[in-house]
């Protein structure tokens, strides 16, 4: 079995269909060693001014065995050109996939059919396997939900399983399993409206106790917008259209247009809007917090690791601030 990490979403439904093991690179390197990874990048020549997560990506791969590693060149970090460069100067195998920023559905198409052609594998077998990842989807959904609803589900756990959704753990016939344990788990939980409703916007942070820090002080995030968008929660039949959908490629304003939908129907009473040291998605702020319409903390991360003090004293203000 061919092994394939990847950069960031994107549509790996050809790459199933063809049997490949397909891995989120960020999602195994934040789940351990994370700092050590990032020293190991420095050490090897990455300078410090660069995203924890590209330096933890790189030093990853430089010890694992993937056959291929998929790089977005567009649609994410700009950064990724460089480390794809460094990658292939190493003898790693490398295959590249855009998201055409202007959204025309003509690219995408033409972006996905070289997926198909490289895997070997007919459009109709990519739907046929968009089926079976859209049945696994469709529960993530049904979790959301229970986050805003009836918060049933923590913001934390919300952010840990529909990350999970970017390549489904590895196995997404194993993963609904677990999704269906879950809702049994949590059937008699308390419908508990109370408290602040957060959202988290941006990608997922490298901060480890956020969402339990955020807890503590009785404010709820019920709603994680690029890990939802990670979910594909809009359900659509075609493939072109699922990805056309996907705002996280894209510009701020379909971002924006998502963002402004969810503080409507999850009555959202504040924003946490989060960004990474050196990324130029710290712009898109700029526009956030003017059309938010409600108030916007922006939270900047760098390396791996827990809340410092500075930050706990600026998301208790905030907290302060909206409950008064």
């Amino acid at each position: 079995m061919k092994k394939i990490g990847f950069t960031t979403s994107f549509p790996i439904e050809p790459f199933l269909a063809a049997g490949f093991q397909v891995t989120d690179l960020n999602n195994v390197f934040i789940s351990g060693r994370s700092n050590e990874l990032v020293q190991s990048a420095e050490f090897q020549g990455y300078p410090r001014n660069i995203c924890a997560w590209i330096k933890g990506m790189y030093a990853l791969i430089k010890e694992s065995d993937y056959d291929y590693i998929l790089g977005v060149i567009q649609g994410d970090c700009s950064n990724t050109h460089s480390l794809l460069s460094t990658l292939e100067d190493s003898g790693q195998k490398i295959l590249y996939f855009s998201f055409p920023y202007d959204r025309d559905r003509g690219a995408l198409n033409n972006e996905i059919a070289k997926l198909e052609k490289f895997c070997g594998v007919s459009r109709d077998e990519t739907q046929k396997m968009k089926q079976e990842l859209d049945r696994v989807r469709a529960k993530l959904v049904k979790l959301d939900n229970l986050t805003w609803q009836t918060c049933q589900v923590s913001g934390e756990e919300n952010h840990s399983w529909l990350v999970a959704a970017s390549d489904f753990n590895g196995d997404h016939i194993l993963l609904e399993d677990q999704l269906d344990n879950f809702f049994i788990s949590i059937e008699d939980r308390p419908h508990n409206k109370n408290g602040l409703r957060l959202g988290y916007l941006g990608v997922p942070p490298i901060i480890s106790d956020l969402y339990e820090f955020l807890e503590s002080r009785n404010a709820h995030v019920v709603f994680n917008e690029i890990q939802r968008q990670f979910a594909m929660p809009y359900l659509e039949n075609d493939i072109i259209e699922q990805y056309w959908k996907y705002t996280y490629p894209y510009s701020v304003k379909e971002r924006l247009t998502d963002i402004l939908e969810q503080i409507k129907i999850r009555k959202l009473q504040g924003l946490i809007s989060y960004t990474q040291s050196f990324c130029h998605r710290q712009i898109d702020n700029l526009l956030i917090r003017k059309y938010a319409g409600i108030p916007v903390l922006t939270l900047e991360g760098d390396n791996p690791g827990v809340l410092d003090e500075r930050t706990k004293l600026r998301l208790e203000s905030f907290i302060d601030m909206l409950t008064l």
